[in-house]
């Protein structure tokens, strides 16, 4: 290839992307003029090494610099968690944090205009992602797939198929990819209270209604219903599952599937039902009222001194098992536990699903031109996403202290030890810190291998989330693959739209919390459906029902 050339289309794409991301971080407003970036020096990422061996891990220091790009992830300090402490020691592997200091767009602006890219950039298979892959800023990861074991096997053709780009490669290491059922989307309720309580029925949304109006009586200091972080629909996108079967997360979209074609959320009867249910609650001091406002710290809080009856979320599990080690130390009575999701009478239970799994997991690694050993990131995320990275990570360090000691004759399934039924704090301590730091993590190797030992336990030695994965949350998540990747590119027409109307629905949810009456409800959501219209809406629709007819096409190509 002509490395001139190559430099100067690059050149090009990295002055759009910038421009792209300015775009984006400041919505509509004016966008400032590209900043210019030469190109410059790059390593050799075309390839994997000629003689074919494998990149051995601990052979040398890697060190590898990693971007979360999320505005509010903050990644624990490597090594001080018993996990990553193993990694570093054994493995000698050091990751250094790039922190988004609270706003990752400009971040990621700032990062590429500086010519300055971490080595791994950990985020949604979103536009901005896709943008540094057009661009060249990302290493094809293809050959080292086929190279290395780990991957490839637990992965397998579809998912990876899913994965690849327009142009052929694959520039996304996947995060918990599953090909099974997983998730702890759900409802937990406080133990103590609800056997205070009379332990009533608790499976209908107005046994809920009836339920929060007896805590509310009973314990005026308790919330009733906490929703934790509203704002990115936390909480109230669970309600909306009871009120519309086969409910595939479709508040993201801002619309729901009709026979063939999606259309606006703001029409659908259940979607309205639930806006209703949730303006009731708020209306009546069932809900938390600081719903919109309120920090993870805040919610935890509440949680940890048992201050919450109910608490729905699209992820209660890493919160509510420290919670419920806490509060069940002092008193055996005191915990929480999960329910089976709450419905509206006359619907199907078996279609409800208050959280959705789809195959490609929930984010993606991606390793940049910045890196100057790529072969050895990838080595590292294969190794982290194989059957010893995965046990490390998730059940501390092995040997005969540990949770586990080793594997069995097959090399892959965990010798656990007696310590995993008996010391089930220690566990919850460490996957408390080692759940922000598994970037490529293998749900079927992980969920596989602890539902089958965990089987061989006596109940009260299994592992609080393990047994509520196992009873309630995995068999009641929707699978929305379908859906995946349904947004248009920002610098679109329909990406353009698409902001238009995610700022529209943003308010238009907000203010339908607190609305006065049910007339005022609807009225909101009848206007925000209009706005929508005015500005676009039914081209968006148009577009994303496009994508999913493609990607049904494609699950259902073999």
């Amino acid at each position: 290839m002509d490395k001139k050339r190559d430099g100067r289309l690059r050149l090009i794409w990295v002055a759009l992307i910038l421009c792209a991301l300015a775009a984006c971080n400041n919505a509509e407003k004016p966008v400032p003029p590209p900043v210019t970036v030469q190109p410059e020096e790059e390593p050799d990422t075309t390839g994997v090494k000629q003689d074919g061996a494998l990149y051995e891990l601990g052979k040398e220091a890697l060190n590898v610099t990693f971007y979360a790009h999320y505005s509010y992830y903050n990644m624990p300090a490597w090594g001080a968690d018993p996990s990553s402490k193993w990694i570093r020691d054994h493995l000698n592997i050091h990751i250094t944090a790039i922190s988004a200091e609270g706003n990752a767009a400009q971040k990621l602006q700032k990062m590429i205009a500086g010519k300055k890219l971490p080595d791994i950039i950990w985020g949604q298979r979103d536009s901005d992602l896709e943008r540094l892959r057009e661009a060249g800023l990302l290493v094809p990861l293809d050959d080292y797939i086929e190279k290395y074991p780990n991957l490839k096997k637990w992965a397998g053709p579809k998912i990876l198929n899913l994965l690849r780009a327009a142009d052929g490669h694959i520039y996304y290491f996947p995060n918990y990819y599953s090909n099974r059922p997983y998730g702890n989307a759900g409802y937990v309720v406080n133990k103590r209270i609800y056997a205070s309580l009379g332990s009533p029925k608790l499976e209908t949304t107005d046994d809920l209604y009836h339920y929060l109006k007896q805590v509310k009586e009973r314990y005026p200091q308790v919330i009733p219903f906490e929703t934790g972080l509203a704002k990115e629909g936390i909480g109230i996108d669970q309600l909306f599952s009871a009120f519309k079967e086969n409910n595939f997360s479709f508040t993201r979209n801002f619309a729901v599937t009709t026979g063939d074609k999606m259309t606006s959320i703001y029409k659908d009867e259940g979607f309205r039902e639930s806006a209703l249910y949730v303006a009731k609650l708020m209306r009546e001091g069932l809900m938390t009222p600081d719903a919109l406002t309120q920090t993870e710290d805040q919610v935890s809080e509440k949680l940890m001194s048992g201050r919450v009856a109910v608490f729905a979320s699209a992820d209660p599990m890493k919160m509510v098992m420290t919670a419920d080690a806490e509060l069940s130390k002092k008193n055996p009575q005191d915990g929480y536990f999960f329910i089976d999701p709450i419905y509206k009478e006359g619907l199907d239970r078996s279609k409800i699903y208050p959280g959705t799994y789809n195959l490609l997991g929930w984010n993606v690694a991606t390793i940049t031109k910045g890196a100057k050993n790529p072969e050895a990131i990838f080595a590292m995320l294969d190794w982290m996403t194989g059957p010893e990275g995965s046990a490390v990570q998730m059940w501390g360090p092995p040997g005969p202290d540990g949770y586990w000691n080793g594997f069995k004759e097959d090399g892959i399934t965990p010798a656990f030890t007696s310590k995993y039924g008996d010391d089930p704090e220690g566990l919850t301590q460490i996957q408390a810190i080692s759940g922000d730091l598994i970037w490529v993590g293998n749900t079927v190797y992980l969920d596989q291998t602890k539902s089958e030992y965990e089987a061989t336990l006596p109940e009260e030695k299994r592992n609080w989330s393990s047994t509520w994965q196992h009873k309630v949350t995995w068999k009641s998540q929707g699978d929305a693959t379908p859906f995946i990747n349904l947004h248009p590119m920002p610098e679109s027409e329909e990406g353009v739209i698409y902001r238009r109307v995610k700022d529209i629905w943003l308010k238009a949810r907000a203010d339908a919390m607190f609305g006065a009456t049910d007339e005022e409800v609807l009225k909101i959501l009848d206007d925000a459906h209009n706005q929508s219209m005015a500005v676009g809406f039914q081209q968006y629709l148009d577009y994303i029902t496009a994508k999913w007819h493609s990607n049904l096409l494609m699950l259902n190509s073999d």
